[in-house]
């Protein structure tokens, strides 16, 4: 089965502009079109999964991959209280069907 194309998909592979704050092999990180709060981030991995619904034994470090890079990228940026959040499934406010993670901090990002 493809995968539909969605939004993100457009945005990692550079079809359509975002506010992207960090990229590496792994990871793309963003700011978010609708912001929840002063710094509201979404970080997509590069490997495409369509929800934490949809992980398998080969792509269960996908989550955690992401966890870890969104510790490291709010470290480097002196952001030390923020919320984590996977949305899962329309059910679970998932709105576009591309596993990813927001950042929320009341810090503003600075840049």
């Amino acid at each position: 089965m493809a995968e539909e194309r969605t939004i993100f998909h457009k945005i990692r592979d550079k079809e359509i502009p975002a506010a992207v704050v960090y990229e590496d092999e792994d990871v793309l990180v963003f700011k978010d079109i609708h912001p929840k709060a002063p710094t509201h981030l979404l970080l997509i991995p590069k490997h495409f999964v369509a929800s934490i619904a949809d992980v398998t034994p080969e792509t269960a470090h996908i989550p955690g991959m992401l966890i870890l890079k969104a510790q490291k990228f709010a470290k480097e940026k002196g952001i030390d209280g923020y919320k984590l959040t996977f949305h899962v499934g329309k059910g679970g406010g998932q709105e576009v069907m591309y596993l990813h993670l927001h950042l929320l901090s009341d810090m503003k990002l600075e840049g």
